[in-house]
């Protein structure tokens, strides 16, 4: 089976390049909006789903699609409009904790199957100078949360509790186990 990353997340590209294996991309462009009165999980899942099924695919192929959000208590921490909106985001982070769930889809012609990941991200206490300095420099106005935990934002957190490369975007423990449980392809 040929693998078809279905995203045009730089990220992405290098955590599944880690697994080394052959791999092509297909960006789907879809309408990702949620649907508020479902389950996170379950909306995450459905989004993966569409991306998933709105690239061509050949027999030989394996489609892998994925979808990130962090959440915040009950609200949905999407990709920050602006600098306002980044740091209003990662100070309600401080010294506090937030979940990130990342929707899988893995699907071939004769079987497709979702999953979600969901991992607890802890920050210590940041100061307004460190918030404004990594808006400013990292400009993180696509990524869903407004950081990323590979870059210097990773100093911002002192715990995780779960998948850390989740929180990168691409859950590979889960999605190894799903490649050879669901479809019975060893990476190894």
């Amino acid at each position: 089976m040929k693998l078809v990353l279905c995203s045009a997340s730089p990220r992405r590209k290098e955590l599944l390049e880690m697994l080394g294996k052959d791999f092509s991309v297909r960006v789907a462009s879809i309408d990702e909006s949620f649907d508020k009165s479902e389950a996170v999980d379950k909306e995450i899942r459905k989004i993966a789903l569409k991306k998933a099924c709105a690239v061509e695919m050949n027999e030989d192929e394996i489609i892998l699609s994925f979808d990130t959000v962090v959440v915040d208590g009950n609200q949905i921490m999407g990709k920050p409009k602006d600098r306002d909106e980044a740091i209003k985001m990662l100070r309600s982070y401080s010294n506090g904790n937030h979940g990130v769930i990342t929707g899988i889809c893995v699907r071939t012609k004769d079987k497709c199957y979702t999953d979600s990941v969901y991992t607890t991200v802890y920050f210590r206490e940041l100061t307004q100078r460190e918030i404004e300095y990594y808006v400013d420099t990292y400009r993180p106005f696509d990524k869903a949360g407004a950081y990323g935990i590979q870059e210097l934002a990773g100093s911002f957190v002192k715990g995780i509790d779960g998948d850390f490369y989740n929180v990168v975007g691409l859950p590979l423990c889960r999605l190894c186990e799903i490649l050879r449980d669901e479809f019975s392809i060893d990476l190894f």
